[in-house]
């Protein structure tokens, strides 16, 4: 019984740890879940990850011979009665060129409607050098029944691109660009600013 006694003190000691282990673990894992979006986003726009574009606030300050074909795509949500897609489907450029292209958005259903775009670059590793110094992407556009909207994307392929010897084959890169529904006012828009006092009815 003594012997028994003597122990008893060191296995409490054990199980405290062993419990305080699974306490620590449990806490780092509930941290890790609420930083992992911020985390992974920050991730996707550091590496290009997924096809991630980088967002410039200047233009290029080297521009190199290397060519490369930018394409250009439009999809639309089967949800959002549009017609989308850009001015012309490609331009070649050289490495830390500013290029330009214009996509229209026309309204081709019988309501008005809003819609926002997403989009992703391939090859997905061509992302982390892919910058865009003007942008439609996540803004919500409202486009009345008829209507056309006009929205530019400005860019250029850092030259940086030129030293990655995984992307030295690559000669095109394609942005592509989809438009899904925000929400699907049942009057027009006009109509609904001149009625402040109605509740405009959507559907989320």
């Amino acid at each position: 019984m003594s012997e028994q006694n003597d122990q008893s003190p060191k296995g409490n000691t054990q199980n405290l740890k062993v419990a305080l282990a699974c306490t620590g673990m449990f806490c780092f894992m509930i941290g890790a879940a609420y930083a992992a979006v911020p985390l992974y986003d920050l991730f996707c726009r550091v590496t290009g990850f997924g096809g991630t574009t980088q967002v410039a606030e200047t233009a290029s300050e080297e521009v190199i011979d290397r060519m490369v074909t930018v394409r250009f795509d439009g999809n639309i949500n089967r949800s959002l009665p549009w017609e989308f897609g850009p001015e012309k489907r490609s331009v070649t450029l050289k490495m830390g060129e500013m290029g330009e292209m214009l996509y229209f958005a026309t309204n081709v259903g019988e309501n008005a409607t809003v819609g926002t775009s997403t989009f992703n670059v391939t090859p997905l590793s061509a992302g982390a050098y892919f910058n865009k110094l003007d942008c439609f992407c996540f803004t919500e556009q409202p486009l009345e029944v008829g209507e056309t909207a006009e929205m530019p994307v400005v860019f250029f392929v850092d030259p940086a691109m030129n030293d990655d010897p995984q992307l030295a084959h690559v000669k095109e890169i394609t942005l592509s660009y989809t438009f899904f529904p925000v929400h699907e006012p049942t009057a027009p828009l006009a109509a609904r600013a001149g009625a402040p006092d109605e509740e405009p009815k959507t559907n989320l």
